[in-house]
Order: C-alpha cells, then sequence, then structure tokens
C-alpha cells in the first residue's frame, strides 16, 4: 500500500511516497525547511504543501518531535511552547483535507529499524536514538512500540534537558569537534544505560551519516551500532504507522 510518509524536524519538514509494506521509498525525499516560529499553523501550511507536491489522494502517517498522545502535542520539544494541548492530527486534517496518523520521530524511525533495518528480529529493550536538532528516542520490547520514551528530556546540570547539551544542534551552536562532542553524546547514552539497561541501541537521525567520526568516542558496554535508513528512516516509520492504524485502528 503506497502511503504518504512526512517526518518534522526542527529544522526540516521531508516527506516522500513510502510502500509501508515493504518499506521502500517510491519517491525522491521532498523537503522544505521548518519555518523560524515552529508555531501550528506555520508548519501545517508546510505539511499541506508537501502533501499537494506529491498529489497524493489517501492517509498520511507523520512523525513530530515532542511527546504525542491520542494525536495531542503533550510537549514542545524544540518547537514553539502555542504546540502543547494542540490536536496535530485535526490541525494538519483541517490544512490538507487528509486524515493523519501522528505520532513521535523517534518512534516513527523505531517502527522503520525495527520492521525494515538493524532491528528486525532482534528482542528484548532495543533503544532508538535520533541526532538532530534533538534526541528523540524510541523504545520497543520484543518488537513492540512503548511509545514517547523521550530520553533526551532528562535534566542535565544547568540546562533544563541534556539534548541543549549534547544533540547535534549543540555541536553546531558552540562550533564543537566531533571529539568534544562525541564525549557528550557518548554521557548522554551512559545515562540511557543506566536507567533502561537496553540490550541494544541503534543511532540514527542526521548526524548518523558521520558515523565513522564519532562512533569511536562511544565507550559504553550495550552494542550500539548505525541505522543504515539513515535519515528516511523518520518517513518510512511513518507512513508504517499509519498502515498500522489503517489495518488495526491503533499503533502497536
Amino acid at each position: 500500500m503506497e502511503i504518504l510518509g512526512i517526518d518534522i524536524g526542527g529544522s526540516g519538514i521531508k516527506g516522500a511516497l513510502v510502500n509501508a509494506e515493504t518499506g521502500e521509498m517510491l519517491t525522491e525525499r521532498f523537503r522544505i525547511p521548518t519555518p523560524k516560529s515552529r508555531k501550528p499553523k506555520d508548519m501545517a501550511k508546510v505539511v499541506a504543501e508537501i502533501v499537494n507536491h506529491f498529489d497524493y489522494d489517501g492517509p498520511v502517517g507523520c512523525g513530530f518531535p515532542s511527546i504525542v498522545k491520542n494525536g495531542v502535542c503533550k510537549s514542545p520539544g524544540n518547537l514553539d511552547k502555542s504546540w502543547v494541548g494542540v490536536n496535530i492530527d485535526e490541525l494538519f486534517t483541517e490544512y490538507t483535507g487528509h486524515e493523519f496518523t501522528v505520532l513521535n520521530d523517534a518512534d516513527a524511525a523505531g517502527y522503520a529499524s525495527m520492521n525494515y533495518g538493524v532491528g528486525k528480529g532482534k528482542n528484548g529493550l532495543v533503544v532508538m536514538i535520533t541526532i538532530g536538532t534533538g534526541l528523540g528516542s524510541g523504545a520497543f520490547y520484543n518488537g513492540v512500540l512503548i511509545p514517547n520514551f523521550e530520553l533526551g528530556q532528562i535534566p542535565y546540570k544547568k540546562y533544563k534537558k541534556i539534548e541543549k547539551w549534547a544533540a547535534a544542534s549543540a555541536k553546531e551552536r558552540e562550533d564543537l569537534s566531533f571529539k568534544k562532542w562525541g564525549k557528550r553524546f557518548n554521557k548522554f547514552l551512559k545515562f540511557v544505560e543506566l536507567i533502561v539497561s537496553p540490550d541494544l541501541i541503534i543511532v540514527g537521525g542526521g548526524t548518523s551519516k558521520k558515523w565513522e567520526e564519532f562512533s569511536h568516542h562511544i565507550k559504553i558496554e550495550t552494542e550500539v551500532v548505525k541505522a543504515e535508513l539513515m535519515n528516511h528512516a523518520g518517513i518510512i516509520g511513518a507512513a508504517v504507522a499509519c498502515l498500522r492504524e489503517q489495518h488495526h485502528g491503533h499503533l502497536h
């Protein structure tokens, strides 16, 4: 089944048509920068632009960079505070005329890895970490999603959340070398290991493209691997999640 997958990030909003049964991307990725305001209506207009670009008629799967419960945004993440309490499903449907399945973006990336990538067939607790503007995380136990597992929100030192200190945005903001930033990311992974003791950690998101530059700074006991679906995982996973909701009426 051909489904439009959209991945919303702090810097860009991306979409592509996906075969949601095989996980194959059927079109090139289309990307529009995230509006500087990062406010609901401005971002909904961009989502509508992406839907119109593909001349698509059907349900849409969408990864969203914050905690999402029953389609409602529960925390602003790296977006504007006015997102809190907004029903994202309804907002995007209003602007596009399409039915939406919205889930946390790292959960979406995790869906892709667990169904078609390095996580396929892996049992135990698998944690997906996406490195971008923030640090997203998705968790799967014996292949089943544990939603909104937002480990990037852990407070650290003077920071309200550790992602402000250890995400790719911190590397850019402070002009850090991969060595300095890699040590920060390793510190974050140490906390992940301490808190949840995963069996496997999969690292994805935009910065995973530079895996060779920082992977040798990761020094934890848990096995850590790169997500080979790279930066398309959020799009693919959103489409897969949408297909599951269409078939089952809920994500599982």
